[in-house]
């Protein structure tokens, strides 16, 4: 950029420009301003004006509204004073009605309330039955009732804040007061419908205080006091205050700060006067609206002016052309975008289909194999008793053949139980807990591990507590966890010289069962309990001895862990928790707090 184009940017205007263009615009813009302020003070005036006139007309016909109300009910104590069952009722004092009557004549006067007093003061009947009984003998109703023999007007301010505005009379009978009746004019209504306005309305007595407002806070305070604010604390809220201000005329009063108009009418009731204040704020508006169009006005005809003194915005118009068309263009590239990326989500999701089925089908061969494996055990063993109860038969050994036979019988229950056992490697839950004492479940083991062990020399070492230790488990499942690690022993000694298995029962904070040989030793026990790992030939294994007993142990609350002895061999642990241990701990934990 050059310094003819930077001294025309701080100028603002075109390079080139005759000192005679310069004058016409700067005229323009002294005329624009002066239309303007001349325009601001004349509707200001004028919507002024208007505001005041509209606001007369409201306060003429909220007084007439007052007066109305008040001489309406100004009419009902004489009529109530001669009601001849009231009279009665003060009479024999008997009120057993006169509540329900005063409430009948409410509805059809529409009065605020009303109240029926004995000659003492005591309410005897009124509109509001919560008042009954109670006491106003104080009152200046009542006192002054009392003293004239006419209906008397009484302002009272009661414990909300708030006015009542009553009229009472005596009641009399044969000559003698016997009681007054009260009623209150409903002026509140007014109030309540004056809350909906903008503009703030009150009513004044004649010594100037407030008795009606739409501001709460003002009622019982003098003029005076209620618009009393505090000034403005710095020099820049005192200007902001000033050039609020400057566009209207003098303002009569301020109301939280801000300028309102005042508008007041007498009530010709007792000195009463009604007052309104309205904020500028709507006057200002309008005339603001007025003005935008001015200025508005005058903007477009300035752009004109510089559109028409100017050349560059038509190169500034096609670059922005340009920069639209390549932002179409963009714009078209991201939708094939975003269609190629919903194409790929949709292709994902049916490859997560996919791959979901694959592994029910590999879940299902699992379980297929699992059984497989569960079941070459039972079945190895009970061809063994089959063979030997064959043999007892032609020894005619009996006795002995019916032991193999049972033994037969049990591998079959056992069979069957591991079919519905096998099911918790994919689903947790259901299982029948019981105390269990782990020195039987090992001898169990053992016992079905017999036909094997007779088959090979293989030296088998036991080292069990002489107390029982209880655990709380699935009998079934922790002998079947007991077996697989026999049998792993027992195939990792297959090559071994000397081959030994020790079997080792402790019980401290929890019940630690090892089984040790002396074996080849793990090669990766990182993948150890993962399933279908295994190191045997095939034929020999699937691999799902561990991780079917992995599973069981983590069931029971336990943990089954592997190491590789400092001697060589493995060494398998199953650590479980002793029956009432948690019990304990939970009792521990009670006392401590």
């Amino acid at each position: 950029m050059t310094e003819v184009d930077v001294e025309e940017l701080e100028s603002g205007l075109p390079q080139g420009m005759s000192w005679r263009a310069k004058v016409v615009i700067a005229l323009m813009m002294l005329f624009a301003v002066a239309v303007v302020l001349t325009t601001n003070r004349w509707l200001t005036d004028r919507f002024t004006d208007t505001t005041r006139n509209r606001a007369e007309l409201r306060l003429a016909l909220y007084s007439g509204n007052i007066i109305t109300e008040l001489q309406r009910t100004a009419v009902v104590p004489l009529l109530l004073a001669r009601d001849p069952e009231l009279i009665r009722a003060l009479s024999d004092a008997d009120f057993s009605g006169t509540s329900s009557r005063l409430i009948s004549f409410q509805t059809e006067i529409g009065a605020a309330s009303i109240l029926l007093l004995d000659a003492e003061g005591r309410t005897v009947g009124a509109t509001d039955r919560n008042l009954l009984g109670s006491g106003h003998a104080p009152d200046g109703a009542f006192v002054n009732a009392l003293r004239v023999n006419e209906t008397v007007f009484t302002v009272t301010k009661a414990d909300t804040g708030s006015h009542e505005f009553t009229y009472s009379r005596a009641i009399q009978s044969e000559g003698k007061a016997i009681g007054v009746i009260v009623v209150a004019a409903d002026l509140m209504k007014y109030e309540r419908a004056w809350a909906g306005l903008q503009d703030v309305v009150l009513v004044t007595d004649s010594e100037g205080t407030v008795l009606l407002s739409t501001e709460l806070r003002w009622r019982g305070l003098s003029l005076d006091q209620a618009l009393a604010t505090t000034p403005a604390s710095t020099a820049i809220g005192r200007a902001f205050k000033a050039t609020t201000d400057w566009a209207q005329k003098a303002p009569d009063a301020y109301f939280s700060g801000e300028a309102v108009m005042k508008t007041e009418a007498r009530v010709p009731f007792r000195g009463w006067r009604l007052i309104t204040f309205t904020a500028y704020d709507s006057i200002r508006e309008q005339v603001n609206g007025v003005l935008a169009l001015e200025i508005m006005g005058f903007a477009i005809l300035a752009a004109l002016t510089f559109y028409l003194l100017s050349r560059r915005a038509w190169s500034q118009s096609l670059g922005f052309q340009k920069e639209s068309a390549e932002l179409r263009l963009l714009n078209a590239r991201l939708q094939r975008e975003v269609a190629q990326r919903e194409k790929a989500q949709k292709d994902l999701e049916v490859a997560e289909l996919t791959l979901a089925q694959s592994s029910k089908l590999a879940a299902l061969g699992e379980m297929s194999a699992a059984v497989s494996h569960e079941l070459n055990q039972p079945l190895a063993a009970m061809k063994t008793y089959l063979a030997g109860a064959r043999l007892l038969l032609q020894r005619k050994r009996p006795d002995e053949a019916l032991s193999s036979f049972q033994r037969i019988d049990d591998l079959i229950e056992r069979m069957g139980a591991i079919t519905r056992q096998l099911k918790s490697y994919a689903r947790k839950g259901g299982e029948a807990f019981e105390p269990v004492d782990l020195r039987a479940c090992v001898s169990s083991g053992l016992s079905m591990m017999e036909p094997q062990l007779k088959l090979r020399v293989v030296r088998i070492t036991r080292t069990l507590p002489r107390t029982p230790v209880i655990v709380n488990a699935d009998r079934l499942r922790l002998e079947q966890v007991i077996i697989n690690l026999l049998r792993n022993a027992l195939d990792a000694t297959k090559d071994s010289k000397s081959p030994q298995i020790d079997i080792i029962l402790t019980a401290g904070d929890s019940a630690v069962l090892s089984v040790r040989d002396n074996g080849h030793g793990i090669v990766d026990l990182d993948n150890l309990f993962e399933p279908f790992y295994t190191t045997k030939k095939p034929g020999e294994g699937v691999g799902l001895g561990l991780a079917i007993s992995s599973g069981i142990i983590t069931d029971l609350g336990g943990r089954l862990v592997a190491r590789n002895a400092a001697d060589g061999g493995a060494v398998f642990e199953v650590q479980l928790p002793l029956m009432g241990k948690k019990a304990d701990t939970g009792k521990k934990a009670e006392a401590a707090e």
